[in-house]
């Protein structure tokens, strides 16, 4: 086997891991009649046995999040509850005790339903979902959820992003104010203590590594624009003294698009966090991907997808990181790919290792004539050699006012890609000439190195999952499943945003770190317009 362990960090990375499980969850099959799943389970799941004996069949994961967080999840759940809460057990003390218990958050009704095996009575909308836990389809091990107590989601600013919508209520209080958990240095100091407390690696990670057979690889969801970025970036450290040869992605989620409507000084502190993360991380991680709610929108989106609705941001986030990494984890050799593997195309010259993601969508009854939701994505060749280009962008934003910079025109030069087709068949997907290591075979060196893979397998739309979000005008939206065509890329674009960071933040950063952060930046940009030049000025400094 080849596993993969996750590790979530904080609001925006669970939202989009719960998504990202319960569809993990629904491609298990449990009769002769549905067949053999297509998926590998083995690769995500960790068999186990309950107290009482049963066998489990849980994720591969570790969840950490701040106190009030995780709103009606347990650590110990109805697999592991074997005791009766009314008569605690009394350990060395024998006489009297008096039990203190904080008001629980009550089950919605989605849970409810799950627990009793029945309907769901109302579709789940923004309004009822208060904590990723209310969507939530999967039981996760006692050992993957780990609270920090340190600080409290009510008070910080994960409860006030641009993407939440409240999810502090219910939280509790506590003192503090809600500078608590937005900077970058906030979560360094985090990982810091705790790690001298308790070494967390060797506490929460290592036991998942030890238990798989043969790891392929650690996947990191984790926040770059607030502290959570901090506490990423000490944990990439660690993982790569442990795991030297691993493969490490990291997916980066940053506030921005058409949600991101926040003061200057907000989103200034945000892009300051931003670059001290992915410079940090760009030293540890085989890949990174950084991921934002898109500024343009088609134009059916725009009208049904909530950009202040997190469970709605991370569920369109969650279908294309799903869709795109879909080859790691098929059953069939022939379609499967590991992540070393997809590191090695994407980083085909050595340093490029910040990739951007991109997706289209079809549904699945769309002809040539009838167009269901976007264009069908039957890739051309004149496509394949100058790098693809597909609807929905999810690159972030580095400007620090929004829409005030953006050149349409400009087409990067891409260096490298992975394409991700699912639910079409063979024939429906362009044919390329591939090589003995099955990458597409280049006319000139100035094309990308370009990998393709294909499944039949549709993009589930579980009724956990805000389908919705993919209606087009009058077009009522997909009630099963849709078609996906998805790609990570390493382009030009890369050098240009970078530098308009450097440039952007640099005046906000301390004297002390101030060049060491600047040089940084601009090494990494180096690396994405080496032996070519775009003859474009953009992002240089003044």
């Amino acid at each position: 086997m080849h596993e993969i362990i996750t590790v979530q960090l904080g609001q925006q990375s669970n939202y989009l891991a719960t998504h990202f499980w319960n569809t993990q969850e629904s491609y298990f099959t449990y009769s002769e009649a549905e067949g053999e799943s297509p998926i590998d389970h083995d690769i995500h799941f960790r068999p186990g046995l309950a107290p009482d004996g049963s066998e489990t069949f849980m994720p591969r994961t570790v969840i950490y999040d701040l106190k009030g967080a995780f709103g009606t999840l347990r650590k110990i759940n109805a697999l592991y509850e074997v005791d009766d809460e009314s008569t605690p057990p009394q350990a060395l003390w024998h006489g009297q005790t008096t039990v203190h218990r904080a008001p629980q958050i009550p089950l919605s009704s989605y849970q409810q339903a799950l627990n009793a095996g029945t309907a769901p009575p109302e579709p789940l909308t923004r309004s009822s979902v208060r904590f990723f836990s209310d969507f939530s389809r999967v039981f996760y091990h006692p050992r993957s959820v780990v609270q920090l107590n340190e600080h409290n989601l009510s008070l910080s600013s994960s409860s006030v992003s641009s993407t939440g919508t409240g999810t502090g209520g219910a939280g509790g209080g506590g003192g503090g104010g809600l500078s608590t958990f937005e900077h970058h240095a906030a979560g360094d100091a985090l990982f810091a203590a705790l790690d001298a407390e308790h070494d967390l690696l060797d506490r929460d990670l290592r036991p998942f590594v030890e238990e798989a057979d043969h790891m392929q690889g650690v996947q990191l969801f984790a926040s770059f624009d607030d502290a959570w970025g901090g506490f990423a970036a000490r944990y990439l450290e660690r993982v790569r003294d442990e795991y030297g040869k691993c493969p490490v992605w990291v997916w980066g989620l940053q506030n921005g698009g058409r949600g991101a409507m926040v003061g200057r000084d907000k989103r200034l502190l945000r892009l300051a966090n931003k670059a001290r993360t992915i410079t940090e991380a760009y030293k540890q991680a085989s890949i990174i991907v950084p991921l934002a709610l898109p500024e343009m929108l088609p134009s059916g989106m725009m009208q049904t997808l909530d950009p202040t609705s997190q469970w709605h941001v991370s569920a369109l986030l969650a279908s294309a990181v799903e869709s795109v990494m879909l080859p790691s984890r098929m059953r069939d050799a022939s379609k499967r790919e590991t992540l070393g593997g997809l590191a090695e195309v994407l980083n085909a010259m050595g340093k490029q290792s910040v990739a951007g993601l991109q997706m289209s969508v079809d549904r699945p009854e769309a002809t040539e004539g009838q167009r269901g939701g976007a264009r069908l994505r039957q890739l051309s060749e004149e496509e394949l050699s100058e790098g693809v280009q597909l609807d929905l962008r999810f690159t972030p934003s580095d400007q620090l006012d929004s829409y005030s910079r953006s050149n349409g025109f400009y087409k990067p030069r891409v260096f490298s890609q992975v394409i991700s087709s699912r639910g079409y068949d063979d024939e429906e997907v362009e044919d390329m000439e591939v090589d003995e290591a099955g990458r597409r075979l280049r006319r000139s060196a100035y094309e990308p190195v370009t990998k393709g893979y294909n499944s039949t397998l549709r993009f589930p739309l579980l009724d956990s999952f805000p389908a919705d979000i993919f209606r087009n005008d009058d077009v009522s939206p997909p009630t099963d499943s849709i078609n996906i065509t998805s790609s990570l890329a390493t382009d030009s674009s890369v050098s240009g945003k970078l530098k308009l960071l450097r440039s952007t933040v640099i005046r906000s950063i301390g004297l002390e770190d101030r060049e060491t952060l600047g040089n940084d930046l601009m090494d990494m940009a180096d690396e994405y317009h080496e032996g070519w030049s775009s003859g474009s000025d953009e992002g240089e400094d003044d």
